[in-house]
This record gives C-alpha cells, structure tokens and sequence, in this order.
C-alpha cells in the first residue's frame, strides 16, 4: 500500500518527534510512506469556528495533496476526524469522498489495518497514564466512552500493552475531557485549565511517570497545565513509544 503521512501543522511546529516517531514506525511494516510537502493545515481551526469561507481553501489544498494514496495517516485524532468528518467547505466530488474515507488515526490504522501484534524492537520500562482524546474516543471510536453501554474495548490501551516493560495505570475518569478542546481553551480559558489540572491530578493519584495519548494537542495543553503547577510529569505521544524514540 502507499500511504500519505499528514503530519498536523502544530506537530511539524513544536513536536516534530512525534512526527517523525510516525514516519519511523509506520516504515518498520514495510509501509511505503510519502510525505507531501506542500501539506499545510486541514482547515480544522477554521472550520471549528463556523468560517467555511476560511477553512475551504485549506481543505482543497489538503485534498489535492493526498488524493492519490491508498490511504491518509496522520497522528492526531481532532484533525484526522476533521477530515473524516466535517470536510464539507468544499464540493463533495469523488476525490474529496475518497479522501475522506481512506483517511485514519494512527492507532486505528496499526490497530484495524495493519491488524500489528507485537512491537518487538520497543521497551518501556514506566508507569504510563493513557489519555484518550475525545476526538479519538467519541469521534473516531478507538476506546468505547463510558457513558456507552456495551463490551469495553481500547485500542490504544491493547496497542501499549504489546511493549515490553511498559505499566498502564488505572485512571479514575480515564475517558474525562481534559480541557483542551482547540479554541475553548483559549474563550474559556478558566474552565479549561481546571479540568487539565483535574487530569493532571488523576495522574498523580494513580503515580503516573508519563502520560501517553495518540493527540499531542491534549498533552500540549496538560503538559502546559502541569509545568505551570510545577508537577514533574512526562508527556509523550504514542508513536514515540511504540517506536521506541525518538524522546
């Protein structure tokens, strides 16, 4: 299969190894990845805010740079559902549909595609506190909600669970919003930061040493919320670990 790696834009701007961790372990497969470089931002911001004259010209350019792939993987939940989901400022020809279904999260892609059952070059000897996004969770489906009746299931959990050494702790509300939520975090700045503190807290209860999430958005916004309290807690994105580096 060739796959397009969508790197989001905050990834390429301040967490390029979670980026690179993704192009590294996707290649460990056997996965022929292309990386198109005139990517850009797939319009999520814009859109979120109602301004579908702004966010269109982004998701067109976004559209035209992977229509030619088998499929579209990018590691972060919020924007990957975006695309999956509300791509809409644009005409729905068949390359914008294709895009659209053939565009996956990173855990979902290792976890129903590739169908992966071992990490063996990966270890991890931590304590890790699992944070799911609600992108991931209630958009994209990778954990089962806990409002959702029915068998619990959590790919990225099962995925963490195949490296060596690693420890996933219990969390009290493991599938709690942790206040990110894009621009709420900034036009409600106050209640935002009191549910990351909340989270950052139940990571301290349970002795948590780093705390993983397939979206590094969400960790953004706790690891700021935790340095801010002074809480020495590690962030990392999933990628990293099931590569093993880079940290």
């Amino acid at each position: 299969m060739k796959v397009g790696l969508f790197i989001p834009c905050y990834i390429d701007a301040i967490y390029p190894e979670a980026g690179i961790a993704t192009l590294e372990l996707l290649e460990r497969f056997g996965v022929e990845i292309v990386y198109p470089l005139n990517q850009t931002c797939c319009g999520q911001p814009m859109a979120n805010e109602g301004d579908q004259q702004h966010s269109a010209a982004a998701e067109q350019l976004f559209v035209n740079n992977f229509r030619e792939f088998d499929y579209i993987v990018g590691p972060a939940g919020s924007c990957v559902k975006h695309v999956k989901y509300h791509l809409d400022a644009i005409p729905q020809d068949p390359d914008v549909l294709h895009v659209r279904e053939r565009t996956y999260e990173l855990v979902e892609f290792l976890h129903d595609i590739l169908k992966v059952e071992a990490f063996p070059w990966a270890y991890f000897r931590y304590k890790v506190g699992l944070h799911n996004s609600c992108s991931s969770i209630r958009g994209l489906g990778i954990a089962r909600s806990s409002e959702i009746m029915g068998t619990p299931f959590n790919k990225s959990a099962k995925l963490l669970q195949m490296v060596e050494g690693l420890e996933l702790v219990p969390m009290d509300r493991p599938d709690e919003c942790c206040g990110f939520g894009g621009t709420f975090c900034v036009t409600d700045e106050a209640v935002s930061a009191s549910m990351g503190i909340d989270k950052v807290h139940d990571y301290l209860r349970h002795d948590a040493e780093f705390v993983v999430s397939p979206d590094m958005s969400c960790l953004m916004h706790q690891q700021g919320i935790a340095r801010k309290a002074g809480i020495h807690l590690k962030f990392l994105h999933i990628a990293q670990v099931l590569n093993g580096g880079p940290f």
